[in-house]
């Protein structure tokens, strides 16, 4: 039988996240690197915005270790926008080959899978992750335009304006590197008749329970091995839908569960229903979060899954069920294999 999930060599050298006000206002705002209380990032259109955030996130990110373009191999982006254009305008002023993602929500996760592959196989010795997503350019394309007032569903998701930038090496060339991605497991795309466009959390979850069972059962671990387990972004909603497939899959999660789209926002504070979606919510919330409570050692052991509901616009308007996946890293506290 082959061998499901990824071993891997490799660590989260740096990392940095931008965000708009509603972010900067929630539970985590004093911990993002940077913050525009206009959401607009000095650019004349919202999507001309969310490029500029993976500029500055990435660029910070870059400062933060002290590179340059000639020393990162690759860059792996993606975002909600069609053809990934956030990403790739967002990119353009640095000369690193580029690869396009588009993988919705999990792009996060996607991004960093790679990014630890192909540093793990020796490809490049430095690679980056970058994705973003913005309120106002995902409402226009998914949706309607804010100004037309549209009413959201109670399990509608609110979408992360926010970018999240990593770098990614060699355990061998940074040593003093304190988080490291150890096994990975690739998501499978699948559908479970969802069609809701406002409640992508029941879409995903099945996902992301389909994902979780495959890597425990595959390498032998349960839950409680794990100090948090985290998917970004199921939101309320597809959260308890994940605890309650877990527990019916003899896997329960719910003593160590969270996620993303949760923990960015104030749900009732910040009227945000089902809670944080898009790219961005995962990037950073691992970015700002996460990633200093492993390397201070307060998190020793976590799964972390972006998820993505991979509809359209097209296939919204055409009724056709969301197809979904979930993505997983094994993240863990250097000294854990010490």
């Amino acid at each position: 039988m082959k061998q499901e999930w990824i071993d891997l060599c490799a660590v989260i050298v740096a990392a940095a996240s931008a965000v708009g006000k509603k972010e900067s206002d929630g539970p985590l705002g004093e911990l993002f690197d940077l913050r525009d209380d206009t959401d607009r990032f000095g650019a004349k259109t919202w999507e001309g915005a969310e490029s500029e955030m993976q500029r500055m996130a990435f660029n910070t990110a870059m400062a933060r270790m002290g590179v340059r373009d000639g020393d990162v191999g690759a860059l792996f982006a993606g975002d909600l926008l069609n053809q990934c254009v956030g990403s790739a305008y967002g990119l353009l002023s640095f000369d690193i080959p580029y690869f396009g993602l588009y993988g919705a929500c999990s792009t996060c996760a996607e991004g960093l899978l790679l990014a630890s592959m192909t540093v793990t196989g020796g490809f490049y010795s430095l690679c980056g992750a970058v994705t973003s997503s913005h309120y106002c350019a995902a409402e226009r394309q998914y949706r309607t335009p804010i100004e037309y007032g549209a009413q959201r569903s109670p399990t509608a998701q609110w979408t992360v304006t926010g970018a999240g930038a990593f770098l990614i090496g060699t355990e061998t060339a940074h040593p003093t590197a304190r988080a490291v991605i150890r096994r990975a497991l690739p998501g499978r795309a699948m559908e479970k008749g969802v069609n809701d466009a406002g409640n992508m959390g029941a879409a995903m979850a099945p996902a992301a329970a389909d994902t979780l069972v495959r890597f425990f059962n595959a390498t032998g671990t349960h839950p409680a091995d794990y100090d948090l387990i985290v998917t970004g972004d199921l939101g309320f909603e597809g959260g308890d839908i994940l605890c309650e497939l877990m527990r019916y899959e003899g896997f329960p999660i719910i003593n160590n569960y969270t996620d993303c789209g949760q923990l960015i926002y104030d749900r009732k504070r910040q009227d945000v229903h089902g809670g944080g979606s898009g790219c961005g919510c995962s990037a950073v919330v691992l970015a700002a979060h996460l990633l200093p409570r492993l390397e201070r050692g307060e998190l020793r052991r976590i799964l972390f899954l972006s998820t993505g509901a991979m509809m359209s616009p097209d296939s919204i308007k055409q009724g056709q069920n969301i197809p979904a996946i979930a993505h997983l890293l094994e993240i863990e506290h250097k000294t854990q294999h010490s």
